[in-house]
């Protein structure tokens, strides 16, 4: 047995009997093997892809079989080992994700395992639990159970073969990983057998700096006072225009700047070491920030705006202003970052004065996209606690504000977007030490995947689902674009301190195809809509409500309709739900009728069905631009002192309200 056959050996992993021999030597060396027997080359290859195995020889069979591989393909030599029973082929791997760091791979495999890509990732460590769902999701789960008359496979065998890789103190632990991958693994009735096993070494990973110490990023979103380095006093820059930003804020403000004794209206100070702030601002060029960032000495966070470093290729430019405020003992925000928006403390890189305060707090790799997410979000009624843009994140990490945001009073929710998270292990940590509602939206998700893997693991989880993995095992929904980010988002501020009562979705709407079009939504989402139980059925009929008693339930919702009855139809069926989703046809109403009071009236019955029930209401406002101007700010306004978000489309409302069931269920 190899080295590698005796460290699953010692795993516990059964690998069938087998030698490694020369093509000379092969019939000697299977003496004692029991026939059938399977031949493979060796060498970094896919056998299957170049006939590097053969099954179902004899021991006379092996030579005529090692001469015709060897003509197909260079090997570095042979394996023969007895031939495992037939069963379940399945593929169970290790690999190094260049951010997150040890990932463990499951699927279908053997022949299927490229053409049916049916696999599910989680980062290591994984537990049991995380285990067998990793196996149930699989649309090649039904071949474990005995699909149409098959064998039911030994499923605890499956598991404690992955955790035996990917669990704790499996191999991923012991492993210089590259990658390690064993397809096929066989699953029968009796047990797991792993008939063909890859390593392929890594580099030796450098033992990790010591984390700095727990930072108290008080000061970075409440500072006394700001200073901004690079504002002109001859011609507007982007310097400038933060003091604007600040001036309109109302927060105290210096200049900094060589000469001049105000700037743009601001009292001005020679040098950034005579400052006395909390938070410095500096745009200059990045050939020059170095220099300015070690004045920073007394200043505790240093924000970084000029772009010009590592995304630009410049890691040299980067690594000296690290050490720059590493010398000067000052926390570096960015650099190319827009800065930290948090109305409580009047920090801002936003103008138009500042958003009321409230518990959503934002970490953004993207300065520009956390300026449209305040601005639209503000005006769909999301309050902000925290935003912090990261930029290329050299030194303040999203992992270690997070971790912070963790323990703010102020902060009941987090949104997160991230194309490079930098410390991927500790943000994965720091996500799954989170109680708060996460919600994540990631750039460049198949951007991992452009690089060659000698394996079917590594390749499979090269492609940006370990995304999907990051947040499956932290509770955090994984959203798709801005939009969703925020709708979650307010989904979370409406919702979040309601306590979760009951289970599934009830849709409630006016009749027609958009009851239809609803129950597709939260199909597409992976929301399934639980039937009316009987006594909700009974207390339906007392109201007279007409249509169909099922759900989604059809009530008259319109101009001429009872406006109250959805509060009357709520109550009397919401109690086994933790979602009701509660839809209008704008259009409707000013279409048959062009007065606001029918629609508000909804509104309000809506919002006082939402003060009786424990269930979740969201609201979704279909066609609200064909309501005259204003009316859809009023029906946002009365619904949402009620605590119930609003949304325009039915697929905007099903992300949220996934999002909000996914909560905690890690």
């Amino acid at each position: 047995m190899t080295d590698l056959g005796k460290l699953m050996e010692a795993t516990g992993i059964p690998v069938p009997r087998g030698v490694v021999a020369g093509a000379a030597d092969l019939v000697e060396a299977a003496e004692g093997l029991r026939e059938p027997l399977v031949l493979k080359g060796l060498g970094p290859l896919h056998k299957s892809d170049v006939g590097a195995v053969r099954l179902g020889l004899t021991r006379a069979d092996l030579p005529s079989a090692a001469a015709e591989m060897a003509g197909r393909t260079p090997l570095d030599g042979f394996r023969v080992e007895e031939q495992a029973p037939g069963g379940v082929e399945l593929i169970a791997g290790l690999v190094r994700d260049p951010a997150f760091g040890p990932v463990l791979l499951a699927g279908m495999g053997g022949v299927f395992t490229e053409a049916l890509a049916d696999t599910a990732l989680r980062l290591c460590p994984v537990t049991e639990t995380q285990a067998r769902r990793m196996l149930a999701s699989l649309r090649g789960a039904p071949l474990l159970y005995g699909y149409r008359g098959g064998p039911v496979v030994n499923l605890d065998a499956v598991v404690a073969t992955l955790l035996a890789l990917g669990g704790e103190g499996g191999l991923w632990e012991r492993l210089e990983l590259g990658e390690f991958e064993l397809n096929p693994l066989i699953a029968t009735r009796a047990g797991v057998s792993a008939v063909d096993i890859r390593y392929i070494p890594g580099p030796s990973t450098a033992t990790a700096p010591p984390a700095p110490a727990p930072a108290d990023f008080g000061p970075l979103f409440e500072p006394r006072r700001v200073a901004v380095v690079g504002a002109s006093a001859r011609r507007p820059t982007f310097g400038n225009m933060f003091l604007e930003f600040y001036r309109e804020a109302g927060t105290p403000v210096v200049a900094v700047h060589p000469t001049a004794a105000e700037v743009s209206g601001v009292p001005a100070v020679a040098s950034l070491a005579a400052a006395d702030v909390d938070y410095a601002l500096v745009s200059v060029p990045a050939e020059r920030c170095a220099e300015v960032v070690r004045q920073a000495g007394a200043v505790p966070y240093t924000q970084v705006v000029s772009g010009g470093f590592g995304e630009s290729g410049r890691q040299d430019l980067e690594a000296e202003l690290v050490a720059a405020a590493r010398a000067a003992g000052t926390r570096l925000l960015g650099p190319n970052c827009l800065g930290v928006y948090s109305p409580r403390g009047r920090q801002t890189f936003t103008g138009g004065g500042l958003g009321a305060p409230g518990g959503i707090a934002l970490i953004s790799q993207s300065g520009g996209l956390a300026g449209e997410v305040i601005k639209v979000g503000e005006r769909r009624g999301l309050r902000f606690s925290r935003v912090a843009t990261v930029g290329n994140s050299a030194d303040v990490t999203p992992a270690e504000l997070l971790r912070w945001l963790t323990g703010d009073p102020y902060t009941a929710a987090v949104g997160l977007y991230l194309e490079d998270p930098r410390d991927g292990r500790e943000l994965f940590e720091a996500m799954a030490a989170c109680p708060k509602p996460l919600v994540l939206l990631v750039g460049g998700r198949s951007a991992q995947g452009q690089r060659a893997a000698a394996s079917h693991t590594g390749g499979m989880a090269g492609d940006g689902r370990v995304w999907q993995a990051l947040a499956d095992q932290t509770g955090a929904a994984l959203v798709t674009g801005q939009d969703d980010l925020v709708g979650a988002l307010c989904y979370f501020q409406a919702h979040g301190g309601r306590p979760v009562s009951g289970t599934g979705v009830l849709v409630v709407g006016p009749s027609g195809g958009a009851g239809v079009l609803a129950a597709d939504a939260l199909d597409r989402a992976g929301l399934r809509l639980r039937p009316l139980p009987e006594e909700a059925r009974e207390s339906l009929a007392a109201l007279d409500v007409g249509g169909s008693l099922a759900n989604p339930l059809e009530i008259p919702v319109g101009p001429r309709g009872r406006q109250d009855l959805v509060r009357s139809v709520v109550a009397a069926v919401a109690a086994p739900y933790r979602d009701v989703l509660a839809h209008v046809n704008v259009q409707s109403f000013f279409s048959y009728g062009t007065r606001p009071e029918p629609l508000l009236g909804y509104a309000s019955a809506l919002a006082a069905a939402q003060e009786s029930v424990p269930a979740r209401i969201t609201l979704v406002v279909r066609n609200a631009e064909c309501a005259p101007p204003g009316v859809e700010e009023a029906v946002r306004e009365i619904v949402g002192a009620a605590g119930i978000p609003v949304y325009v489309s039915m697929e905007a409302a099903a992300v949220a309200v996934v999002a909000g069931g996914r909560h905690g269920d890690a």
